[in-house]
């Protein structure tokens, strides 16, 4: 069948909509994030129409604000942190943020941190002082750990109840697809992780691996991000995590999702960082 000349714009229009829908899989796309957030690794949300960031190794010691058009609307230098490998941010009830500085690819750190952050929205000037919560997995006893045991890198974490809860990300070799799940309490101090058993998302190396984690507003939703999926556990334990059931869900992308967070308790909001020219986007998705 010919197409006429005055049906060709609308079938090059459907076209371009039909690639650009299916490029995000099942994501909505929101906005292109600044390119200062290229390597952005973790979410926080404190009202609709914003979010905070943070980058990974090698970045600055900053959090930065988003408005939902791309817009940077603020900078904050935290104090008395380092930016060893900031990987995942959460807030709690009471509005402090919290930093997750646990990336480990090799295994072999030993100086873990999580710093603890008052309320951004209510900090004036131009930076934020941290306390730290130091801690350690105690099951770990080789620095670094053999190729096989490389469980000990992290990129997920939410907070609930005076806790927060830290899922591992599996680097081992053979891929297992194990995840460690450890707590350590929210206050200033020095820990011992809590290990709290395992549990394992799928054996594909290039989707299945954790890289941000957040609990819903009402406490009853767990959403783990991999590259390209999640897994929702719903009617949990929080003291036996390993024995709930994990529904998988395809995102129909495989970009380097990074973050994750609930905006209500129903619709996430997401990121991925930039990589051969595409990610450094943030995208909603609703939950089926």
């Amino acid at each position: 069948m010919k197409i006429r000349p005055q049906n060709l714009s609308i079938h090059i229009i459907f076209a371009f909509l039909f690639y650009s829908c299916s490029n995000h899989g099942q994501l909505t796309y929101v906005t292109k994030l600044p390119k200062s957030l290229k390597e952005n690794s973790g979410i926080a949300i404190y009202n609709n129409d914003s979010a905070w960031f943070i980058e990974d190794s090698g970045n600055d010691d900053d959090i930065t604000k988003v408005d939902y058009q791309g817009n940077i609307l603020r900078e904050l230098k935290v104090k008395n942190a380092k930016n060893h490998d900031w990987e995942d941010l959460t807030e709690d009830k009471k509005g402090h943020l919290y930093i997750g500085d646990f990336g480990n690819n090799d295994s072999d750190r030993k100086n873990l941190v999580i710093y603890k952050l008052p309320n951004p929205e209510t900090e004036s000037g131009d930076h934020i002082t941290a306390e730290k919560i130091n801690f350690r997995y105690p099951e770990q006893k080789h620095f670094p750990a053999k190729k096989s045991e490389r469980l000990y890198d992290a990129e997920a974490f939410f907070h609930y109840n005076n806790y927060l809860y830290i899922f591992t990300k599996n680097r081992a070799d053979p891929f297992t697809g194990e995840s460690l799940i450890y707590r350590v309490p929210d206050r200033k101090g020095d820990y011992d992780a809590e290990y709290l058993g395992k549990l394992t998302t799928c054996d594909d190396w290039d989707s299945c691996k954790l890289t941000s984690a957040d609990i819903s507003p009402d406490g009853k939703t767990i959403v783990l991000l991999g590259s390209g999926k999640i897994w929702t556990i719903t009617d949990f334990d929080l003291e036996n995590l390993p024995e709930s059931r994990l529904k998988e869900t395809d995102l129909m992308v495989r970009t380097q999702l990074e973050s994750v967070s609930f905006i209500d308790n129903v619709t996430l909001l997401l990121s991925d960082e930039q990589s051969n020219k595409q990610g450094r986007n943030l995208y909603k998705y609703v939950l089926k």
